[in-house]
């Protein structure tokens, strides 16, 4: 995998920002505000930012990674769904002990949030979040119903994609990722104007977890793969702030 030069300290080679959604894009309109108004800066990584944090199994509890059963023991409603992947650096490199914390919404498209305001109904055996750590191959997997896609205010008659939200540490802070992925074959997926803000889609299709027939559980659950690259020109692409390393 050829990721461009390498910085000189911590090896991180620099991210491609043609890759990743661009920091304001009218359509979706929350970006107009949160975009930068100024140039944006670029500092050096610090001996923390490339060290820590480091993480041990101790605090990943039995059920953590099954979303399923982990809020109240009982059985959630809807889909059953397997998803997994492999965690590694921009040299294609695993990325071993990664901490992944995902979160989402019900089978009915509900957050459990108090300020959720979409009227569909909660699953009161469902909590909606749940973490993994990477094994020594940096792959990892978990166990969930499928997301619903629900409306949210940015246009007249806007909906999200089903997705899933991850918040991944790598080696080090300077690796810290937060996104989402998407699932094949969801026709809200072209029509996000949070999608919209990816340009490249080559990054887009990136962001999408094919079916893997091969993982699913018989009579069971789906199942869905989703690579997630950590730095570098291939980097997934992010929901943190634009600027910075």
């Amino acid at each position: 995998m050829d990721d461009g030069p390498v910085t000189p300290m911590g090896g991180y080679a620099a991210r491609d920002r043609a890759w990743q959604p661009v920091a304001l894009h009218p359509p979706y309109k929350t970006s107009v505000k949160r975009s930068p108004q100024a140039a944006l800066l670029s500092f050096p990584a610090t001996a923390g930012e490339i060290t820590g944090p480091v993480f041990g199994h101790g605090i990943i509890g039995p059920q953590d990674n099954d979303l399923i059963h982990n809020f109240t023991g009982e059985s959630a409603i809807g889909p059953r769904i397997v998803v997994h992947g492999r965690v590694q650096d921009q040299f294609g490199r695993p990325i071993a002990g990664a901490l992944l914390e995902v979160w989402q919404a019900n089978a009915g498209g509900r957050y459990r949030h108090r300020k959720e305001g979409y009227v569909a109904a909660l699953d009161p055996n469902f909590g909606g979040c749940g973490r993994v750590m990477t094994d020594a191959q940096g792959g990892y997997e978990f166990r969930t119903v499928m997301p619903g896609p629900y409306p949210w205010p940015n246009g007249m008659n806007d909906w999200r994609p089903a997705h899933i939200h991850f918040s991944v540490f790598g080696h080090g802070f300077a690796q810290r990722l937060i996104t989402q992925t998407y699932f094949e074959g969801d026709p809200l997926i072209a029509r996000c104007p949070i999608v919209g803000a990816i340009q490249n889609p080559d990054a887009v299709r990136s962001l999408i977890a094919p079916l893997d027939m091969a993982r699913t559980v018989p009579m069971d659950a789906r199942a869905y793969r989703f690579d997630i690259v950590l730095r570098g020109r291939r980097q997934t692409a992010f929901e943190t702030r634009p600027e910075g390393l």
